[in-house]
């Protein structure tokens, strides 16, 4: 079972862009479909976006689409998150997921492995 690190978030002005991070551990990260969720306060953890094992695939909620891009490198083990054009409600702690997997997952419920998060604020 992979482990997963976040980074790259921060503080940033509405219109502005960040990228984040998801490094995973473990030989067979190539087998994991991974995801991006975000939970803002009071609110429920809800889906950004994924893609799957090959990176043939990928999907998005409409929120962010066209803002937003995912994409992993299996040679780094890693997947990332761009985010472009940045709106204040985009403010929330962003989690990346993984579990091994051929398709797309969109529920929180369907991963088994999860990062720590990073903090993405955006001011206005």
């Amino acid at each position: 079972q992979v482990q997963l690190v976040e980074s790259g978030g921060g503080l940033v002005q509405a219109g502005g862009s960040l990228r984040l991070s998801c490094a995973a551990s473990g030989r067979t990260f190539s087998g994991y479909a991974m995801g991006w969720f975000r939970q803002a306060p009071g609110k429920e953890r809800e889906f950004v976006a994924a893609i799957k094992r090959s990176g043939g695939n990928t999907y998005y909620s409409d929120s962010v689409k066209g803002r937003f891009t995912i994409s992993r490198d299996n040679t780094k083990n890693t997947v990332y998150l761009q985010m472009n054009s940045l709106k204040p409600e985009d403010t929330a702690v962003y989690y990346c997921a993984a579990r091994y997997y051929s398709g797309i997952l969109y529920s929180p419920s369907d991963y088994s492995t999860w990062g720590q998060g990073t903090q993405v604020t955006v001011s206005s």
